[in-house]
């Protein structure tokens, strides 16, 4: 592109945007190029708008006013587009002012900005994201404020003005509206700008999963492939719109395959068509989306393999798939998808490769694996579950697990979201999504790829270097329920679809089986339960005893949940008989309807028909009810503190459809279940009150933003970053509340007692070498010494037994009160964002990986379950009759180092290490910070999908 020569083009403001309706558009910025688009642009507009835009009549733009819209510098001067097939839709510019109101450049920091619209478009949420990106823009280059004149009855355009959620000021002027917007992104503007995104995605998936009509491209004539099956499917599994069969190589005689129409090309069917699914060879996908692209086709779910899986062509080919979709305002499922299924009545949709559409459910099902795909789906048909919609993604190129988050969110037919995921293109964006969709239903990922370090070959994602203990731990502060196996997926989504959540973690057992019972006693201690003395009924028991026991168990306040255990029971004769298992269920399923709302999971052997049966007796209505509270189970270190007021959830009425009660083939995976919702329920209590962000008054931000900017101004810029000096440390921790015990060198035994005489004894003596730091298990820590007789000899112990004092580099430091020893850290991925980090000091902690994550900012809740998180908390506590040191003191500190990081993006690593914890206070004895240039965070940004 020709711009002008002074400043390159700013190719990092291109972005794809997904629009209020679902469809997407391009923002770009606007070129010399682009002179011919912009006046047939503008003669699209009506007369209307353009008044409203220049309050004059203004029926075309002279070739100076083309000029003028199409050269700009991209600092002072700045004009964006929105791109639909190529042609624009919508324009903005800013330009520069001073005080008066006359054109300027920096350090002026205010601007005159304008749309304009045109008229097909409106509606369409075009100028709210336009606004999005003109005010990113103008910040990077200095620009603070916007300056906008509307007339009054402009009222779209004051709208958009009024609801972003920016600072704003306003008064009449000369017969129009001023508008003053202050760009500085607020907590409003935020949470406006991801309200409109999570409903233009939710909106484009909805476009994807209940189409009025689609379109098959690539069946064939004959029976066999993957078009005619997937035609098939679509027919078998009572589509409630029109479908074509699309076929360039049909011939002109055939007009009709499986009763329904055929034709050659989009171009040939009249009416609308919403939904295209793409079963072609990878070549021919091309010509296929620009038919579809011209017949205003609204998604694709692309079954066509040989893309990014298939190497660096295969890459960009996919690319240019996604390039092409978006340019006509398309999604893309796939490519090497699988396909999609809505069961709901007003679709019934089953646009995929499953043999056997699965029957109407409240499970919603994403995976990036069609294999995996058919495994999730015949374990649920299997067990006599179904799905409200299923989704495989394949290479997910386009649409991914986060789209169908935001969409699932609010979906009424979807009590609970399982996930099957290999990789997670955006693992920011993803928490954020799952901890808000988890306030409101289970969301269950199983991941993938887990050991493997990189993401599979298809998906063109970035890799995050984020070890997956620490993901699995991130996913938990996000309430995710975290499964190893496909199997404990499905074991998961049932329970959670089907039964109410617990109250607590107090477990009820009955059954006809004592060996069973106690099977299941000890798989409840092993997840954390508190189980109760199992209820043996011995296996003389009959349907109407388990009928009363579950009736009973249900009944008592002290039980959260049931699990029933149950064998074949034996007959009058002695002999043992599997029983009916429909009358089994019948009398459990009765219990159940007519006790409180708890959860029922059933433990059965070789009982035929049992799990079908009560697989059977369920409803399709929404979840209602609030999230049960609990009562605090003893346990050591004490549970982090739970909101006050949380109701239990009321009875269930009887005479109500009562839900599918699952059935578990093993005790173990029953009760790791039922753990999984325990643990859910009471993260979702908790996520009613997530706690705050202390603000504290010895806080100096600017001071410590003053001190990282004269630091990285004194060096060269290095993307990998720099450490700062232990001085500079001490300081920037300092204007944070953090003191740092100071340390003296002792480059000889001379200074080492100077030091000491300066610190005042006792001291300790400790090598700084990289590969001794920390390492008191090595022998380079010398404690407690008193005296100038003893430090000498330490000292000398300590060269003779690990070398010269050049390569150890000693220190001399105070004694601090003893305690327990631990670790403090802060590290930014670039996917994940600031991740916070807590466990014990010592080579243990180190080997079992006892640590535990959380993401940053972290609330006072947040740091008081971080210090529990870890096995080896109890020590904190008062373990075996130690003495429990000052915990608050160590929360606060997790605080303080999370409000460093999270301020100051220049940070890229903390680690305090070790911070002696002792009964009365703590001594941070070890700093290390490092410094980068800020990395970009897409998250507060300007809405965009992603460009892999």
């Amino acid at each position: 592109m020709t711009t002008p020569s002074q400043h390159a083009y700013p190719d990092h403001w291109e972005a794809d945007v997904v629009l209020r309706d679902g469809g997407t558009a391009r923002v770009r910025p606007i070129t010399t190029d682009d002179a011919e688009r912009l006046v047939s642009f503008y003669e699209q507009v009506s007369d209307e708008s353009k008044y409203y835009r220049f309050f004059a009549p203004y029926p075309r733009l002279s070739d100076k006013d083309v000029y003028r819209f199409t050269h700009h510098d991209y600092v002072d001067r700045v004009g964006l587009a929105v791109t639909v097939g190529g042609e624009f839709v919508a324009t903005v510019r800013y330009d520069r002012i001073d005080a008066q109101g006359m054109p300027a450049s920096a350090p002026a920091d205010e601007a005159e900005v304008a749309f304009l619209v045109q008229d097909a478009h409106q509606g369409r949420g075009i100028a709210s994201a336009l606004l999005e990106h003109i005010a990113a823009v103008a910040r990077e280059r200095g620009i603070r404020r916007f300056a906008a004149e509307v007339l009054p009855a402009n009222n779209k355009m004051i709208k958009v003005f009024r609801d972003a959620g920016f600072t704003q000021k306003r008064n009449f002027e000369d017969g129009a509206v001023r508008l003053v917007l202050d760009l500085e992104p607020t907590a409003e503007s935020l949470a406006v700008q991801r309200g409109r995104e999570q409903r233009a995605e939710a909106r484009s998936v909805q476009r994807l999963l209940g189409p009025s009509s689609v379109a098959v491209v690539g069946a064939g004539r004959t029976a066999g492939g993957v078009g005619r099956a997937v035609l098939r499917n679509l027919l078998d599994g009572g589509f409630t719109g029109r479908t074509y069969a699309v076929n360039v190589a049909l011939p002109p005689e055939l007009t009709e395959i499986d009763g329904v129409p055929a034709v050659r090309s989009l171009a040939e069917i009249e009416e609308p068509v919403d939904l295209a699914i793409v079963a072609v060879p990878a070549e021919r996908v091309p010509e296929v989306v620009a038919d579809c692209g011209e017949h205003g086709v609204q998604g694709l779910v692309v079954l066509s393999a040989g893309y990014a899986e298939s190497g660096p062509a295969g890459r960009e080919r996919q690319r240019e798939l996604v390039r092409q979709a978006r340019s006509y305002g398309m999604r893309v499922i796939g490519p090497n998808a699988f396909g999609v299924i809505n069961t709901g009545p007003p679709v019934r949709l089953n646009a995929s490769l499953a043999p056997e559409t699965p029957g109407r459910g409240r499970i919603g099902l994403f995976t990036q694996s069609g294999a995996i795909g058919i495994a999730l789906l015949a374990g649920l048909v299997r067990r006599g579950a179904g799905v409200s919609t299923f989704i495989s993604a394949g290479n997910r190129a386009d649409v991914s697990g986060n789209d169908f988050l935001q969409y699932w969110h609010d979906d009424p037919d979807t009590d609970v979201v399982l996930l099957y995921l290999e990789s997670i293109g955006n693992p920011r964006k993803f928490t954020r999504l799952a901890r808000r969709t988890g306030a409101a239903k289970p969301v269950v990922v199983a991941k993938g790829a887990r050991h493997s370090g990189s993401a599979p070959p298809g998906h063109a994602v970035p890799v995050t270097g984020i070890p997956d203990a620490t993901v699995s731990a991130l996913l938990s502060q996000a309430g995710v329920i975290r499964v190893d196996t496909v199997t404990e997926l499905v074991d998961a989504g049932l329970l959670l679809a089907n039964q109410p959540l617990p109250a607590g973690p107090r477990v009820a057992i009955l059954g006809n089986s004592e060996s069973l019972g106690l099977l299941t006693y000890d798989a409840c201690l092993t997840e954390g339960l508190r189980p109760l003395p199992p209820t043996d009924l011995t296996t003389a028991a009959r349907p109407e005893d388990f009928r009363t026991a579950l009736a009973a168990a249900l009944a008592d306040p002290g039980c959260d949940a049931v699990v029933v255990t149950a064998i074949p029971w034996v007959g009058e004769n002695g002999a043992m008989e599997s029983g009916d298992g429909e009358v089994l269920a019948t009398a459990l399923r009765e219990a159940a309807s007519t006790a409180p709302a708890k959860p029922v999971a059933v433990v059965h052997v070789e009982i035929g028909g049992l799990a079908k049966a009560l697989s059977a007796a369920s409803t399709t209505a929404p979840r209602s009810g609030p999230v049960p509270g609990a009562g605090a189970a003893p346990d050591t270190p004490p549970p982090a503190p739970e909101p006050a007021g949380a109701a239990p959830v009321p009875p269930q009425e009887p005479g109500t459809a009562p839900r599918r009660i699952p059935a578990y083939p093993a005790a173990e995976r029953a009760v790791r279940a039922l753990g999984q919702a325990v643990t859910y329920a009471q993260w979702r209590r908790q996520a009613a009150e997530p706690g705050k962000v202390p603000e504290y008054e010895d806080i100096d931000e600017s001071g410590a933003a003053g001190l990282i900017d004269r630091v990285l101004g004194d060096v060269p810029a290095d993307p990998h970053g720099m450490s700062l000096g232990d001085d500079d440390t001490r300081e920037l921790l300092a204007r944070y509340g953090i003191a740092v015990r100071p340390t003296l060198p002792a480059s000889g035994p001379d200074d080492a007692v100077e030091a000491a005489a300066r610190l005042g004894y006792p001291v300790a003596l400790k090598t700084t070498a990289p590969h001794l730091r920390h390492r008191a298990d090595l022998g380079g820590v010398r404690l407690d010494l008193a005296d100038e007789e003893r430090l000498r000899a330490a000292y000398r112990e300590l060269t003779e037994l690990l070398g010269e004092p050049a390569e150890l580099r000693p220190v001399v430091q105070a004694m601090a009160p003893r305690g327990v020893d631990t670790v403090v850290r802060a590290v930014i991925d670039p996917a994940a964002g600031a991740v916070l980090s807590f466990g014990l000091a010592g080579v243990a902690s180190e080997l079992l990986g006892d640590v535990a994550h959380r993401l940053v900012p972290v609330t006072d809740r947040e740091a008081v379950e971080l210090l529990r998180s870890i096995r080896t908390a109890p020590l904190l506590f008062g373990w075996r009759g130690s003495a429990p040191v000052d915990t608050a003191a160590l929360e606060e500190l997790l605080l303080r180092v999370s409000r460093l990081v999270d301020d100051h993006p220049e940070i890229v690593s903390v680690a305090l290490e070790p911070v002696v914890v002792a009964t009365q206070g703590l001594s941070v004895l070890g700093a290390s910070v490092r410094l980068a240039p800020p990395p970009s965070r897409d998250d507060l940004g300007p809405r965009r999908l992603p460009s892999y």
